[in-house]
């Protein structure tokens, strides 16, 4: 939780993209501990729904990011102007994205944001016989049933889920069998997440510029869109097969209540 508060500061003065994804990785992180592990208080919930709020924002600047660096590294020959079409209205919805960011990140929102994390790192109590790693089969179980057929809306929801149940995984980080089910998860996360990025920019250009027929990038975009998510169904396919009987048949520990704080789960 210190980390969280920590990154604040840098966000505030410039939302650089490095400082955007690192706010939302530990925002999401908070959520996760306070969600799936901590007891709940009040002060909890109004934190995770002010780090929802403001991650959201985030998100949508990180996201810009993202397609800006892709639609810069793409090698395209001719294209009638559309590339630089298309930067440049990203570029322009970027800067007015970190505005908005800006002024979301005012010194009373951080200020409470600072003031509740400690709070809540002061109370945070986490049962000594917690299993991370079993609340993270847990909650993959959700999505672990062969017979899902895997789509662009379950592959979503992969990314997702896969995000929590990583973070949970990382509690365990001493645990031999935890680090690898975090790095199959990052892995799996990974991939998802650069399919789903491809296809946000892919959308956008249709949007802007018209359809494949209309424009030689747009037909690049799709098909480099339509590889990344035949590697995503590859890749979680990959995990589901490699993971199968933990997800279906999780045995998480049962969990007590305890008013004891945990310095170790404090400072993930």
């Amino acid at each position: 939780m210190p980390n969280a508060a920590a990154k604040l500061t840098k966000l505030v003065k410039k939302p650089e993209p490095e400082s955007v994804h690192r706010f939302r990785t530990n925002s999401r992180r908070v959520e996760a501990l306070l969600s799936e592990i901590g007891e709940s208080h009040r002060n909890d919930r109004k934190l995770l729904r002010l780090l929802a709020r403001l991650r959201k924002k985030a998100g949508r600047v990180r996201d810009l990011d993202v397609q800006i660096a892709a639609l810069r590294n793409l090698k395209l020959t001719g294209g009638n102007g559309h590339k630089a079409q298309f930067m440049e209205a990203l570029v322009e919805e970027r800067a007015d994205r970190e505005k908005k960011l800006g002024r979301a990140f005012d010194r009373k929102t951080v200020d409470e944001i600072r003031r509740r994390l400690k709070r809540a790192a002061s109370r945070i109590a986490i049962p000594p016989d917690t299993e991370p790693l079993a609340l993270t089969f847990a909650k993959l179980a959700r999505l672990g049933k062969d017979y899902v057929p895997l789509t662009e809306k379950t592959l979503h929801q992969y990314r997702i889920i896969g995000k929590r149940a990583r973070y949970l995984a990382e509690l365990s980080e001493n645990d031999a069998e935890a680090r690898g089910v975090v790095e199959r998860l990052k892995h799996m996360q990974d991939v998802i997440g650069d399919w789903h990025d491809w296809l946000k920019l892919t959308q956008k250009a249709e949007k802007l510029i018209g359809s494949v027929r209309d424009s030689a990038l747009v037909a690049m975009l799709r098909n480099i869109t339509q590889a990344k998510f035949r590697q995503s169904l590859d890749s979680v396919a990959g995990i589901r097969k490699e993971l199968a009987g933990k997800i279906l048949h999780p045995q998480p520990a049962e969990r007590k209540p305890t008013h004891e704080t945990s310095r170790s789960a404090a400072v993930a």
